[in-house]
């Protein structure tokens, strides 16, 4: 990675939660030190109001956000690309991060599984951004 801040480009399949919800933790935590991006291989319309929720209890707004298609440009644009488990093919380019995080699936989940979900992605997105900003 050079010298300018890192980008991030968090990805799963509709784009409508986990990475979101990763997004939004990264945004939250990182500040302007990291630049942020989501998308997904078949974005839903809108996110997973059951994730918009969790965020909100701690916090996070993500409630703005909309899903993005993944762009071969995203990812030549990110330093690391984060994959949520959901076996999406993503462009690759040398000199790229690569990590494929296996987590569950949060849609039509009830509230405390999307909640152990956002916990779990939380401490990741505390990983990554600590090994970043140390790089």
């Amino acid at each position: 990675m050079s010298n300018e801040k890192p980008a991030v480009l968090f990805v799963c399949v509709h784009n409508a939660g986990r990475s979101q919800m990763a997004a939004g933790f990264m945004r939250e935590l990182a500040g302007d030190r990291v630049e942020v991006l989501s998308a997904g291989s078949a974005p839903k319309g809108s996110i997973n109001p059951v994730a918009i929720e969790v965020m909100n209890e701690v916090g996070i707004d993500i409630s703005h956000q909309q899903p993005k298609i993944l762009t071969t440009e995203a990812v030549f644009e990110s330093d690391a690309v984060i994959t949520m488990g959901c076996g999406d093919a993503c462009p690759i380019f040398p000199g790229k991060r690569y990590e494929d995080w296996v987590l569950e699936d949060p849609a039509g989940q009830d509230i405390e599984f999307v909640r152990r979900v956002r916990d779990d992605i939380k401490s990741r997105v505390q990983s990554l951004l600590s090994e970043l900003l140390t790089s």
